[in-house]
């Protein structure tokens, strides 16, 4: 992924709160000698290896699971909020006008090998930490046990578990950082406004990165 370095995300534990936070990754790898992407939600593992280990599942119905028996390179990305950024909102276009629109976002890529896993103990434990993080945010809170245990089971042979061990991890933080600190502001501003919750969180990251930079400034 191509960073400057003033977008550039480093800090290991922020990159797996991200994952944690927004779980349905885009993974990609290469099936039956073509790239195959899938939208798969995993959960990651970070007792397992430097970065740890990102595990989930996949229709049995699939093929992208035969292929991974000597494991797959692999790309899954995380992509946080993100929004469109409008030059109305900045100080210059009424200034000088030479501003033009751009996008903010976060995002979040996991490098690693992926492989298929047919235990369904495994796969059910899996799916039982995945159901538990989501479920942990409702009043009422639906476990896997809730169903039959014989749907269960029939649920289980119809899917393989995927775990990809994380080589690598990088992350982009692209808000407002290249722009002047007055459209900065204005950026914060406009965000603030939108009735989109993760709209509205990239103002506070917006403001945050802002903030971090006059502060270097000052102790520079």
């Amino acid at each position: 992924m191509y960073t400057p370095k003033y977008h550039a995300l480093t800090d290991i534990a922020a990159m797996r709160a991200h994952i944690a936070d927004h779980p349905l990754g885009a993974w990609v790898c290469t099936a039956q000698n073509q790239l195959m992407a899938n939208h798969i939600p995993f959960v990651l593992d970070v007792q397992l290896g430097p970065y740890g280990r990102l595990q989930g599942h996949v229709s049995r119905a699939n093929p992208v699971w035969r292929e991974l028996a000597i494991g797959a390179p692999s790309v899954v990305m995380f992509m946080g909020p993100n929004a469109y950024i409008t030059p109305s909102w900045y100080p210059g276009k009424h200034q000088h006008g030479k501003v033009v629109p751009t996008w903010n976002y976060v995002t979040v890529h996991a490098h690693g090998m992926a492989r298929a896993i047919e235990d369904t103990e495994w796969i059910l434990d899996v799916i039982n930490r995945l159901t538990d993080a989501q479920e942990s945010r409702r009043d009422m809170r639906w476990k896997v046990s809730d169903a039959p245990s014989d749907y269960i089971d029939q649920m289980l042979r119809a899917v393989v578990g995927i775990e990809i061990t994380i080589e690598r991890l990088e992350g982009r933080l692209k808000v407002s950082q290249d722009e002047d600190e007055q459209d900065r502001l204005g950026t914060v501003e406009g965000l603030k406004r939108t009735s989109h919750a993760p709209i509205q969180i990239l103002s506070d990251l917006v403001l945050r990165e802002l903030t971090k930079s006059e502060g270097g400034s000052r102790e520079g």
